[in-house]
């Protein structure tokens, strides 16, 4: 079987589960304020520290889901939340929108510019010790200390990865369920009209894919047997894939190839050579790589062309919908194929921090301000409203159900709801099966609860973390941002250029890679596992 260990192998790893608090929103270690409950399920603080309404502004991302009339920055949700959190904190919040694709990209140029917004966040950690080595944050500690009481209690035991030099420069957002990365989907009524079973290897996977393209089981115009995107911000599309042909790596490889370095191990050549024969054969999206923005994908997946995809684990659940609205019978079904070399699957799985949420160094005067904000989303009950909205209703377990897209507009809340809610994913439901099969069933009724169950197996099989420590290298910080976009252009490259083209080209690209700092930041990352984790 595939190793665990990496699962619970160090202290740096987490191992706890958390239970939410239902306690004060804007918590304070003084007595200078008390807690009451609200009319709407919300609870509130009476701060107050010096009477005087501080103002902050908060980053959130644009998906191009608003409701018509609205902005993600004026919506019913933002509304709401302003209310809330000025009642609560005496903070007026507003909200500044940067697009979702190139994100990390566009929050670079702010922070260089020095107008970012006073709270900002990136899952990239490379982009946190970037700013947090060269003095680009505020120092948090103070503020946590004092106004973070319900981060503490909710999801402390993961705030370690925000911390430089003993120093709290960010607030680590907790996920809910632990999901895998990425989650394989295929046609089952593809499969069903050509007599073909679910693949359970990659050449299983290879043999549907021939058959889906000469065969077009779906008789559409354009067949897309494996459809992909070429989004810059994300390896989704290829990873998991490429990762399988790299065998079982030690817990100091795994450190040293984390997750978007492992493209660079020994076997994952393999991997990328193989998907450029799948290209060179027609059975890959033939214009993939400038579909930065994904269009091209998910409208090949919505309108029935596509036959397998390698995406986000919860993407497809968007695009359903519209596909089975446009062709008649269409399955997607979830399925692990991607043997490795053992024989076995590996699911590489978020960590239970998400994001690092940051404050300038520019709003270092709206440290506290900032902190009050971030603990009042911590609460579990007003995280609930947030990811759910406070209009949103329990089924007959208590497990909320979520609005679908169309019903969120309708009321006036942007379809990419869940993204206001930057602190706090863990509910007490997630970590029963049953109850997050409810959910999901619930809300996306569209599917039933027996796909949902398999959806479960297949993101529960063989879950993988990689070791993960909280350490800030200088090269990392100097390299990793631009290192990650051009991992990816790399393989991009890769897998579409022409057969004969592909050793040379592999060559070139590498050595680009290794002028940007590649080989420096793997050394260092090796160096680091070597003194400060294996010498333990």
């Amino acid at each position: 079987m595939v190793r665990k260990s990496l699962l619970k192998c160090t202290g740096f790893l987490l191992t706890a589960v958390l239970t939410a608090s239902m306690l004060t929103a804007c918590g304070s270690n003084t007595d200078s304020g008390s807690t009451t409950a609200t009319d709407n399920g919300t609870t509130a603080s009476n701060d107050t520290d010096n009477g005087e309404t501080q103002e902050i502004n908060v980053m959130i991302w644009d998906r191009g889901s608003s409701a018509p009339g609205t902005s993600n920055e004026e919506n019913e949700m933002t509304k709401w939340i302003q209310e809330q959190v000025l009642e609560a904190c005496n903070v007026k919040v507003n909200f500044v929108a940067v697009p979702r694709s190139g994100s990390d990209d566009k929050l670079n140029v702010m922070m260089a510019g020095g107008n970012a917004p006073d709270i900002v966040f990136s899952y990239n950690q490379s982009i946190f010790s970037n700013f947090a080595s060269n003095g680009g944050l505020a120092d948090l500690t103070d503020a946590y200390a004092k106004y973070g009481t319900d981060i503490q209690t909710n999801i402390g035991n993961i705030q370690y990865m925000g911390v430089v030099d003993n120093k709290q420069y960010a607030i680590m957002k907790r996920r809910g369920q632990q999901v895998p990365r990425h989650v394989s989907y295929i046609r089952k009524d593809w499969l069903d009209a050509l007599g073909l079973s679910i693949p359970k290897t990659k050449e299983e996977l290879f043999t549907v894919l021939e058959a889906f393209k000469e065969k077009n089981p779906g008789n559409v115009s354009d067949v897309v047997p494996w459809a992909m995107g070429g989004s810059t911000d994300t390896e989704k599309f290829y990873l998991s894939f490429v990762g399988s042909y790299v065998a079982e790596l030690s817990e100091e490889d795994a450190y040293v190839y984390a997750e978007n370095y492992k493209v660079f191990a020994d076997g994952a050549i393999d991997g990328l050579k193989k998907l450029n024969e799948l290209y060179n054969k027609g059975l890959i999206t033939q214009d993939f790589a400038t579909d930065t923005t994904t269009d091209i994908f998910k409208q090949d997946v919505s309108a029935g062309n596509a036959g397998f995809i390698l995406a986000d684990a919860t993407e497809i659940f968007d695009l359903i919908p519209t596909l089975q609205s446009s062709v008649d019978g269409a399955e997607f079904v979830p399925l692990n194929c991607f043997d490795t070399p053992e024989g076995e699957y590996i699911n590489p799985t978020e960590p239970l921090y998400g994001m690092y949420v940051m404050v300038p160094k520019t709003s270092e005067s709206k440290a506290d301000a900032c902190v009050k904000y971030l603990n009042w989303l911590s609460d579990a009950t007003n995280a609930e409203n947030v990811m759910y909205t406070p209009e949103h209703t329990l089924d007959s377990a208590g497990v909320p159900v979520s609005m679908l897209q169309d019903e969120l507009n309708e009321k006036g809340y942007p379809g990419n709801i869940a993204d206001y809610n930057i602190v706090n994913d863990h509910f007490s439901f997630v970590d029963n099966k049953d109850s997050v099969v409810d959910q999901w069933a619930n809300t996306y009724n569209f599917l039933s609860t027996d796909w949902f169950n398999s959806l479960y197996t297949v993101m529960n099989t063989n879950q993988y973390l990689y070791p993960t420590y909280p350490v800030v290298l200088e090269s990392e910080t100097t390299y990793g941002a631009k290192l990650s976009t051009m991992a990816i252009e790399y393989a991009y490259k890769l897998i579409s250029c022409k057969s004969d083209e592909f050793d040379s080209l592999q060559q070139s690209e590498y050595k680009k890679l290794v002028t940007a700092g590649l080989e420096t930041v793997l050394n260092d990352r090796r160096a680091y596992y070597e003194q400060n984790v294996a010498k333990k």
